[in-house]
Protein backbone atom coordinates (compact mmCIF):
# COMPACT_ATOMS: atom_id res chain seq x y z
CA UNK A 1 0.00 0.00 0.00
CA UNK A 2 1.38 3.49 -0.87
CA UNK A 3 2.13 5.85 2.30
CA UNK A 4 0.07 8.41 0.67
CA UNK A 5 -3.04 6.80 -0.26
CA UNK A 6 -4.41 10.18 -1.89
CA UNK A 7 -1.57 9.98 -4.58
CA UNK A 8 -1.29 7.39 -7.69
CA UNK A 9 2.52 6.66 -8.48
CA UNK A 10 3.80 6.42 -12.29
CA UNK A 11 7.49 6.50 -13.41
CA UNK A 12 7.36 8.48 -16.39
CA UNK A 13 11.58 7.45 -16.92
CA UNK A 14 10.83 3.70 -17.99
CA UNK A 15 9.45 5.21 -20.91
CA UNK A 16 13.36 5.26 -22.10
CA UNK A 17 15.42 2.29 -22.19
CA UNK A 18 17.56 1.19 -19.48
CA UNK A 19 20.72 2.66 -20.87
CA UNK A 20 19.54 5.67 -19.30
CA UNK A 21 18.93 4.84 -15.80
CA UNK A 22 20.28 2.26 -13.03
CA UNK A 23 17.68 0.40 -11.00
CA UNK A 24 18.85 1.16 -7.66
CA UNK A 25 18.71 -0.72 -4.42
CA UNK A 26 18.80 2.00 -1.19
CA UNK A 27 20.68 1.78 1.50
CA UNK A 28 17.76 3.23 4.23
CA UNK A 29 18.35 5.56 7.02
CA UNK A 30 18.21 4.04 10.72
CA UNK A 31 16.04 5.36 12.97
CA UNK A 32 14.71 8.07 10.96
CA UNK A 33 12.90 10.96 12.26
CA UNK A 34 11.30 14.09 10.34
CA UNK A 35 13.38 16.91 10.78
CA UNK A 36 10.78 19.29 8.56
CA UNK A 37 7.56 19.45 6.55
CA UNK A 38 6.86 21.69 3.47
CA UNK A 39 2.93 21.92 4.22
CA UNK A 40 2.46 24.23 1.30
CA UNK A 41 3.84 21.67 -1.27
CA UNK A 42 1.74 18.90 0.37
CA UNK A 43 -1.40 20.92 -0.26
CA UNK A 44 -0.12 21.44 -3.74
CA UNK A 45 0.15 17.70 -3.98
CA UNK A 46 -3.17 17.08 -2.56
CA UNK A 47 -1.67 15.40 0.60
CA UNK A 48 -1.57 16.52 4.33
CA UNK A 49 1.62 17.66 6.39
CA UNK A 50 0.59 15.26 9.13
CA UNK A 51 0.98 12.15 6.53
CA UNK A 52 4.60 13.23 6.58
CA UNK A 53 5.43 11.84 9.70
CA UNK A 54 3.48 8.78 9.76
CA UNK A 55 5.89 5.48 9.63
CA UNK A 56 5.19 4.54 6.29
CA UNK A 57 6.00 7.55 4.91
CA UNK A 58 9.17 7.99 7.10
CA UNK A 59 9.93 4.59 5.78
CA UNK A 60 9.41 5.93 1.84
CA UNK A 61 11.02 9.47 2.68
CA UNK A 62 13.89 7.52 4.19
CA UNK A 63 14.82 5.22 1.73
CA UNK A 64 13.46 2.35 3.66
CA UNK A 65 10.39 0.84 1.62
CA UNK A 66 8.98 2.29 -1.83
CA UNK A 67 5.71 2.11 -3.43
CA UNK A 68 4.57 -0.92 -4.94
CA UNK A 69 5.27 -1.28 -8.24
CA UNK A 70 7.65 1.65 -8.27
CA UNK A 71 11.15 1.11 -8.73
CA UNK A 72 14.33 3.32 -7.46
CA UNK A 73 16.07 4.61 -10.13
CA UNK A 74 18.92 6.64 -10.71
CA UNK A 75 19.98 8.50 -13.65
CA UNK A 76 23.02 8.72 -16.20
CA UNK A 77 24.44 12.11 -17.22
CA UNK A 78 27.85 13.37 -17.52
CA UNK A 79 29.08 16.88 -17.67
CA UNK A 80 31.62 19.70 -17.68
CA UNK A 81 33.05 20.69 -14.24
CA UNK A 82 34.86 23.55 -13.70
CA UNK A 83 35.72 23.40 -17.44
CA UNK A 84 36.75 19.99 -17.67
CA UNK A 85 34.45 17.21 -19.36
CA UNK A 86 33.84 14.39 -17.20
CA UNK A 87 32.60 11.76 -18.98
CA UNK A 88 30.60 9.66 -16.58
CA UNK A 89 28.75 11.39 -13.43
CA UNK A 90 24.74 10.64 -12.57
CA UNK A 91 22.77 9.82 -9.71
CA UNK A 92 25.64 9.73 -7.46
CA UNK A 93 23.56 10.04 -4.52
CA UNK A 94 19.56 10.51 -5.98
CA UNK A 95 17.07 8.33 -6.43
CA UNK A 96 13.53 8.74 -8.48
CA UNK A 97 10.73 7.41 -6.70
CA UNK A 98 8.58 7.74 -9.36
CA UNK A 99 5.97 10.72 -10.47
CA UNK A 100 2.55 11.74 -9.36
CA UNK A 101 0.13 14.45 -10.84
CA UNK A 102 -1.14 17.31 -8.12
CA UNK A 103 -4.41 19.28 -8.03
CA UNK A 104 -3.13 21.44 -10.66
CA UNK A 105 -2.65 18.92 -13.15
CA UNK A 106 1.20 18.76 -12.98
CA UNK A 107 3.37 16.24 -12.76
CA UNK A 108 6.43 15.99 -10.43
CA UNK A 109 9.05 13.68 -9.96
CA UNK A 110 10.12 12.65 -6.57
CA UNK A 111 13.87 11.98 -5.77
CA UNK A 112 15.46 10.85 -2.20
CA UNK A 113 19.14 12.81 -2.28
CA UNK A 114 20.81 11.04 0.35
CA UNK A 115 19.74 7.87 0.12
CA UNK A 116 23.07 5.77 -0.16
CA UNK A 117 25.20 4.42 -2.80
CA UNK A 118 24.61 4.22 -6.62
CA UNK A 119 26.93 3.16 -9.59
CA UNK A 120 27.75 6.55 -10.06
CA UNK A 121 28.92 7.30 -7.12
CA UNK A 122 32.43 7.03 -7.89
CA UNK A 123 34.58 7.89 -4.85
CA UNK A 124 31.79 9.23 -2.53
CA UNK A 125 29.58 7.64 -0.33
CA UNK A 126 25.77 8.62 -1.48
CA UNK A 127 25.25 10.17 1.70
CA UNK A 128 23.90 13.64 2.28
CA UNK A 129 24.41 15.63 5.86
CA UNK A 130 22.35 17.09 7.88
CA UNK A 131 23.99 20.72 7.38
CA UNK A 132 23.91 20.42 3.73
CA UNK A 133 20.08 19.02 3.29
CA UNK A 134 18.68 22.21 5.75
CA UNK A 135 20.44 24.08 3.19
CA UNK A 136 18.79 22.75 -0.15
CA UNK A 137 15.48 22.48 1.65
CA UNK A 138 15.09 26.16 2.82
CA UNK A 139 16.68 27.81 -0.08
CA UNK A 140 14.73 25.79 -2.95
CA UNK A 141 11.76 26.92 -1.15
CA UNK A 142 13.13 30.43 -0.90
CA UNK A 143 13.99 30.85 -4.49
CA UNK A 144 10.33 29.60 -5.28
CA UNK A 145 9.03 32.12 -2.53
CA UNK A 146 10.96 34.79 -4.97
CA UNK A 147 9.50 33.64 -7.92
CA UNK A 148 12.55 31.71 -9.45
CA UNK A 149 12.27 28.64 -11.02
CA UNK A 150 13.45 25.69 -8.65
CA UNK A 151 13.54 22.27 -7.95
CA UNK A 152 10.95 22.17 -4.53
CA UNK A 153 11.70 21.00 -1.16
CA UNK A 154 8.98 18.80 0.28
CA UNK A 155 10.52 17.00 3.20
CA UNK A 156 13.30 16.65 5.27
CA UNK A 157 14.54 13.26 7.08
CA UNK A 158 16.84 13.26 9.81
CA UNK A 159 18.96 10.05 11.46
CA UNK A 160 22.09 9.28 13.64
CA UNK A 161 23.64 7.39 11.50
CA UNK A 162 27.13 9.05 11.54
CA UNK A 163 28.92 10.79 7.47
CA UNK A 164 31.97 11.71 7.35
CA UNK A 165 32.80 14.66 5.28
CA UNK A 166 35.91 17.65 7.27
CA UNK A 167 34.63 16.00 10.82
CA UNK A 168 31.99 13.62 11.31
CA UNK A 169 28.42 14.58 11.30
CA UNK A 170 24.50 13.25 11.15
CA UNK A 171 22.99 12.06 7.83
CA UNK A 172 20.03 13.23 6.58
CA UNK A 173 17.85 12.64 2.98
CA UNK A 174 16.15 15.26 1.29
CA UNK A 175 12.84 14.28 -0.43
CA UNK A 176 12.62 17.39 -3.36
CA UNK A 177 10.67 17.54 -6.44
CA UNK A 178 10.61 18.94 -9.39
CA UNK A 179 8.81 18.34 -13.03
CA UNK A 180 11.97 17.09 -13.95
CA UNK A 181 15.74 16.44 -12.78
CA UNK A 182 16.98 15.94 -16.66
CA UNK A 183 20.10 18.15 -17.13
CA UNK A 184 22.42 19.59 -19.98
CA UNK A 185 25.07 16.63 -19.04
CA UNK A 186 22.03 14.19 -19.61
CA UNK A 187 22.52 14.85 -23.37
CA UNK A 188 26.56 15.20 -23.34
CA UNK A 189 26.88 11.55 -22.42
CA UNK A 190 25.25 10.35 -25.08
CA UNK A 191 26.64 13.12 -27.43
CA UNK A 192 30.61 12.52 -26.09
CA UNK A 193 29.78 8.43 -26.55
CA UNK A 194 28.18 8.96 -30.20
CA UNK A 195 25.14 7.11 -29.41
CA UNK A 196 22.75 9.77 -31.19
CA UNK A 197 20.17 7.11 -31.31
CA UNK A 198 19.44 8.00 -27.74
CA UNK A 199 20.13 11.57 -27.94
CA UNK A 200 16.67 11.51 -30.10
CA UNK A 201 15.33 9.53 -27.92
CA UNK A 202 15.49 11.60 -24.71
CA UNK A 203 15.08 15.08 -26.87
CA UNK A 204 11.11 13.19 -27.99
CA UNK A 205 11.23 12.34 -24.10
CA UNK A 206 11.42 16.18 -23.10
CA UNK A 207 9.44 17.39 -26.07
CA UNK A 208 6.20 15.34 -25.01
CA UNK A 209 6.38 16.05 -21.36
CA UNK A 210 7.99 19.09 -21.35
CA UNK A 211 8.06 21.14 -24.64
CA UNK A 212 4.64 20.30 -25.95
CA UNK A 213 4.41 23.35 -28.04
CA UNK A 214 7.83 22.17 -30.18
CA UNK A 215 6.41 18.85 -31.10
CA UNK A 216 3.78 21.65 -33.93
CA UNK A 217 7.48 23.00 -34.65
CA UNK A 218 8.83 22.87 -38.79
CA UNK A 219 11.78 21.66 -36.88
CA UNK A 220 10.89 20.62 -33.40
CA UNK A 221 14.33 19.68 -31.94
CA UNK A 222 15.69 23.08 -33.43
CA UNK A 223 12.56 24.78 -31.53
CA UNK A 224 13.35 22.58 -28.39
CA UNK A 225 16.94 24.04 -28.16
CA UNK A 226 15.95 27.54 -28.23
CA UNK A 227 13.70 27.13 -25.61
CA UNK A 228 16.32 26.09 -23.62
CA UNK A 229 18.20 28.83 -24.60
CA UNK A 230 15.50 31.22 -23.66
CA UNK A 231 15.05 29.51 -20.18
CA UNK A 232 18.53 29.95 -18.94
CA UNK A 233 18.75 33.33 -19.80
CA UNK A 234 15.83 34.00 -17.67
CA UNK A 235 17.08 32.14 -15.17
CA UNK A 236 20.26 33.72 -15.31
CA UNK A 237 18.46 37.48 -15.08
CA UNK A 238 16.79 36.11 -12.00
CA UNK A 239 20.06 35.24 -10.31
CA UNK A 240 21.71 38.14 -10.68
CA UNK A 241 18.44 40.66 -10.05
CA UNK A 242 17.67 39.09 -6.60
CA UNK A 243 22.05 38.62 -5.70
CA UNK A 244 21.73 35.10 -6.00
CA UNK A 245 25.38 32.72 -6.72
CA UNK A 246 25.11 29.39 -7.29
CA UNK A 247 28.65 28.15 -6.96
CA UNK A 248 29.03 25.62 -9.31
CA UNK A 249 27.42 25.93 -12.68
CA UNK A 250 28.60 22.72 -14.01
CA UNK A 251 26.87 21.34 -16.90
CA UNK A 252 25.57 18.34 -15.20
CA UNK A 253 23.83 21.48 -12.15
CA UNK A 254 21.91 23.10 -15.58
CA UNK A 255 18.22 21.91 -15.46
CA UNK A 256 16.64 21.60 -19.12
CA UNK A 257 13.65 23.29 -17.90
CA UNK A 258 15.47 25.85 -16.64
CA UNK A 259 15.15 25.47 -13.20
CA UNK A 260 17.64 26.50 -10.26
CA UNK A 261 19.08 22.82 -9.53
CA UNK A 262 21.52 21.31 -7.00
CA UNK A 263 22.38 23.57 -4.19
CA UNK A 264 26.00 23.68 -2.97
CA UNK A 265 27.68 26.35 -1.98
CA UNK A 266 25.18 28.35 -2.54
CA UNK A 267 24.68 32.06 -1.09
CA UNK A 268 22.68 35.32 -1.68
CA UNK A 269 25.32 38.65 -1.33
CA UNK A 270 25.09 40.62 1.88
CA UNK A 271 27.85 43.63 0.78
CA UNK A 272 27.30 43.99 -3.21
CA UNK A 273 30.21 42.74 -4.72
CA UNK A 274 30.43 42.01 -8.43
CA UNK A 275 33.35 39.06 -8.08
CA UNK A 276 31.86 37.69 -5.37
CA UNK A 277 33.07 33.90 -5.31
CA UNK A 278 30.66 31.96 -2.94
CA UNK A 279 32.26 28.49 -3.27
CA UNK A 280 35.33 28.43 -1.21
CA UNK A 281 36.63 25.56 -3.45
CA UNK A 282 36.46 28.02 -6.71
CA UNK A 283 40.08 28.94 -6.62
CA UNK A 284 40.12 30.78 -10.23
CA UNK A 285 36.51 32.69 -9.82
CA UNK A 286 35.11 30.75 -12.47
CA UNK A 287 31.83 30.82 -11.31
CA UNK A 288 31.91 34.60 -9.74
CA UNK A 289 28.56 36.67 -9.18
CA UNK A 290 29.61 38.95 -12.55
CA UNK A 291 30.27 35.77 -14.40
CA UNK A 292 27.46 33.83 -14.22
CA UNK A 293 25.63 34.62 -17.13
CA UNK A 294 28.32 34.25 -19.39
CA UNK A 295 28.98 30.84 -18.02
CA UNK A 296 25.18 30.43 -18.64
CA UNK A 297 25.99 30.57 -21.96
CA UNK A 298 29.47 28.53 -22.13
CA UNK A 299 27.12 25.83 -20.61
CA UNK A 300 24.68 26.38 -23.66
CA UNK A 301 27.83 25.90 -25.70
CA UNK A 302 28.09 22.30 -24.51
CA UNK A 303 24.46 21.42 -24.76
CA UNK A 304 24.31 22.70 -28.14
CA UNK A 305 27.31 20.19 -29.20
CA UNK A 306 25.04 17.40 -27.89
CA UNK A 307 22.36 18.59 -30.09
CA UNK A 308 24.73 18.31 -33.05
CA UNK A 309 23.32 14.94 -34.40
CA UNK A 310 19.29 16.63 -34.16
CA UNK A 311 19.73 20.29 -35.50
CA UNK A 312 22.09 22.17 -37.95
CA UNK A 313 25.54 24.21 -36.76
CA UNK A 314 23.47 26.93 -38.27
CA UNK A 315 20.25 26.50 -36.55
CA UNK A 316 22.19 26.35 -33.35
CA UNK A 317 24.65 29.09 -33.84
CA UNK A 318 21.62 31.39 -34.31
CA UNK A 319 19.67 30.19 -31.06
CA UNK A 320 23.00 30.80 -29.19
CA UNK A 321 23.52 34.44 -30.45
CA UNK A 322 19.53 35.34 -29.26
CA UNK A 323 20.87 34.47 -25.42
CA UNK A 324 22.79 37.70 -24.74
CA UNK A 325 20.00 39.98 -25.94
CA UNK A 326 17.17 37.70 -23.99
CA UNK A 327 19.54 37.43 -21.14
CA UNK A 328 20.21 41.37 -21.03
CA UNK A 329 16.20 42.03 -21.92
CA UNK A 330 14.90 40.19 -19.30
CA UNK A 331 17.44 41.15 -16.37
CA UNK A 332 16.67 45.15 -17.57
CA UNK A 333 12.71 44.55 -17.03
CA UNK A 334 13.76 43.02 -13.69
CA UNK A 335 16.40 46.04 -12.64
CA UNK A 336 13.33 48.60 -13.30
CA UNK A 337 10.75 46.84 -11.29
CA UNK A 338 13.47 47.13 -8.46
CA UNK A 339 14.23 50.69 -9.23
CA UNK A 340 10.36 51.26 -10.04
CA UNK A 341 10.63 52.50 -13.14
CA UNK A 342 7.29 51.92 -15.53
CA UNK A 343 8.60 53.70 -18.65
CA UNK A 344 11.60 52.75 -20.51
CA UNK A 345 13.61 55.22 -21.14
CA UNK A 346 17.33 54.81 -23.26
CA UNK A 347 19.57 55.78 -20.27
CA UNK A 348 18.17 53.36 -17.80
CA UNK A 349 20.61 50.43 -18.20
CA UNK A 350 23.40 53.43 -17.45
CA UNK A 351 21.71 54.31 -14.62
CA UNK A 352 21.55 51.10 -12.97
CA UNK A 353 24.82 50.65 -13.78
CA UNK A 354 26.22 53.66 -11.99
CA UNK A 355 24.11 52.25 -8.94
CA UNK A 356 25.98 48.96 -9.24
CA UNK A 357 29.11 50.26 -9.66
CA UNK A 358 28.89 52.38 -6.13
CA UNK A 359 27.10 49.53 -4.07
CA UNK A 360 30.47 47.82 -5.28
CA UNK A 361 32.38 50.31 -3.99
CA UNK A 362 30.96 50.23 -0.73
CA UNK A 363 30.21 47.03 -0.38
CA UNK A 364 26.02 48.33 -0.01
CA UNK A 365 24.22 45.51 1.48
CA UNK A 366 22.21 44.41 -2.17
CA UNK A 367 18.81 43.52 -0.20
CA UNK A 368 18.45 46.17 2.23
CA UNK A 369 19.46 48.86 -0.01
CA UNK A 370 17.18 48.37 -2.50
CA UNK A 371 14.13 47.79 -0.21
CA UNK A 372 14.89 50.95 1.32
CA UNK A 373 14.86 52.28 -2.01
CA UNK A 374 11.10 52.10 -1.80
CA UNK A 375 11.20 54.81 0.42
CA UNK A 376 12.72 57.32 -1.63
CA UNK A 377 11.95 60.88 -1.58
CA UNK A 378 12.82 62.92 -4.69
CA UNK A 379 12.95 66.16 -2.51
CA UNK A 380 14.42 64.39 0.56
CA UNK A 381 17.94 64.14 1.83
CA UNK A 382 17.14 60.18 2.08
CA UNK A 383 19.42 59.49 5.39
CA UNK A 384 19.02 55.71 5.32
CA UNK A 385 19.86 55.40 2.01
CA UNK A 386 23.14 57.80 2.40
CA UNK A 387 24.25 56.11 5.41
CA UNK A 388 24.92 52.77 3.55
CA UNK A 389 27.83 54.93 1.17
CA UNK A 390 31.12 55.79 3.15
CA UNK A 391 31.19 58.59 0.89
CA UNK A 392 27.96 59.82 1.03
CA UNK A 393 28.94 62.50 -2.42
CA UNK A 394 28.35 59.01 -4.18
CA UNK A 395 25.22 58.46 -3.59
CA UNK A 396 24.14 61.93 -3.84
CA UNK A 397 25.42 62.04 -7.37
CA UNK A 398 23.37 58.74 -8.60
CA UNK A 399 20.36 60.18 -6.46
CA UNK A 400 20.29 63.51 -8.75
CA UNK A 401 20.41 61.29 -11.66
CA UNK A 402 17.62 58.95 -10.37
CA UNK A 403 15.23 61.61 -8.77
CA UNK A 404 15.46 63.54 -12.66
CA UNK A 405 14.52 59.86 -13.90
CA UNK A 406 11.24 59.56 -11.91
CA UNK A 407 9.94 62.90 -12.73
CA UNK A 408 9.21 60.71 -16.30
CA UNK A 409 7.08 58.29 -14.36
CA UNK A 410 3.27 58.18 -14.56
CA UNK A 411 3.01 56.57 -11.52
CA UNK A 412 2.45 58.60 -8.08
CA UNK A 413 4.97 57.98 -5.44
CA UNK A 414 2.52 55.95 -3.57
CA UNK A 415 2.16 53.34 -6.63
CA UNK A 416 5.93 53.12 -7.37
CA UNK A 417 6.43 52.32 -3.97
CA UNK A 418 3.58 49.66 -3.58
CA UNK A 419 5.56 48.29 -6.67
CA UNK A 420 9.12 48.20 -5.48
CA UNK A 421 7.83 46.46 -2.38
CA UNK A 422 6.61 43.69 -4.77
CA UNK A 423 9.93 43.92 -6.65
CA UNK A 424 12.64 44.10 -3.31
CA UNK A 425 12.39 41.30 -1.02
CA UNK A 426 12.94 42.62 2.31
CA UNK A 427 13.82 38.34 3.65
CA UNK A 428 16.91 36.33 2.03
CA UNK A 429 18.15 33.18 2.99
CA UNK A 430 21.46 34.75 4.20
CA UNK A 431 24.20 32.17 4.84
CA UNK A 432 24.18 33.29 8.95
CA UNK A 433 20.53 32.29 8.95
CA UNK A 434 20.97 28.97 7.63
CA UNK A 435 24.13 28.62 9.91
CA UNK A 436 21.89 29.73 13.15
CA UNK A 437 19.36 27.22 11.88
CA UNK A 438 21.75 24.32 11.44
CA UNK A 439 23.58 24.93 14.57
CA UNK A 440 19.88 24.42 16.54
CA UNK A 441 19.26 21.51 14.41
CA UNK A 442 22.52 19.85 15.25
CA UNK A 443 21.86 20.41 18.97
CA UNK A 444 17.72 18.49 18.48
CA UNK A 445 15.69 21.80 17.77
CA UNK A 446 14.48 22.57 14.34
CA UNK A 447 12.31 25.07 15.48
CA UNK A 448 14.34 27.65 13.10
CA UNK A 449 14.38 25.88 10.18
CA UNK A 450 10.12 26.03 10.34
CA UNK A 451 10.84 29.76 11.08
CA UNK A 452 12.81 30.75 8.16
CA UNK A 453 10.38 28.76 6.14
CA UNK A 454 7.82 29.86 6.52
CA UNK A 455 9.26 33.58 6.65
CA UNK A 456 11.02 33.24 3.24
CA UNK A 457 7.35 31.70 1.72
CA UNK A 458 6.51 35.18 1.75
CA UNK A 459 9.56 37.29 1.09
CA UNK A 460 8.24 40.50 0.06
CA UNK A 461 5.56 41.12 3.10
CA UNK A 462 6.43 43.13 6.22
CA UNK A 463 6.00 40.09 8.83
CA UNK A 464 6.83 42.08 11.74
CA UNK A 465 7.19 38.61 13.95
CA UNK A 466 10.27 38.02 11.54
CA UNK A 467 11.65 41.72 11.62
CA UNK A 468 15.26 40.19 12.92
CA UNK A 469 15.79 37.91 9.69
CA UNK A 470 15.74 41.44 7.58
CA UNK A 471 18.71 42.69 9.49
CA UNK A 472 22.31 43.37 7.42
CA UNK A 473 24.53 40.82 8.94
CA UNK A 474 26.75 40.74 11.83
CA UNK A 475 30.06 41.09 11.73
CA UNK A 476 31.31 37.08 11.81
CA UNK A 477 28.70 36.24 9.08
CA UNK A 478 31.90 37.07 6.78
CA UNK A 479 33.95 34.17 8.44
CA UNK A 480 30.76 31.74 6.99
CA UNK A 481 32.93 29.21 4.25
CA UNK A 482 31.11 26.88 2.10
CA UNK A 483 32.39 24.65 -0.14
CA UNK A 484 31.11 21.99 -2.70
CA UNK A 485 30.32 19.44 0.67
CA UNK A 486 27.82 22.40 1.65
Amino acid sequence: MSPFPSLTFGQRLLELPPVFYRHIQPQPLNDPYLVAGNASLCATLGITAAELSQPASLALLSGKQFVPGVSALAALYAGHQFGVYVPQLGDGRALSLGDTVDREGRRWEWQLKGAGLTPFSRMGDGRAVLRSTIREYLCSEAMHGLGIPTTRALAMTGSPDPVYRERPETAAVLTRLAESFIRFGSFEVFYHRGQHDEIRQLADFVIRHHYTHCAQADQPYAALFADIVARTAQLLAHWQAVGFCHGVMNTDNMSILGLTLDYGPFGFMDGFNAAHVCNHSDHAGRYAYNQQPQVGLWNLHCLASAFLPLVSEEQLVEALSGYREQYSQYWLILMRNKLGLLVEQEGDEALIEALLLAMHAHHTDYTVFFRRLADFDMAGENHALRDMFLDRSLFDDWATRYAARLQLETRSAAERKLAMLAANPKYILRNYLAELAIQAAQQGDFSQIASLHDCLSHPFDEQPQYQAYAAEPPAWAQQISVSCSS
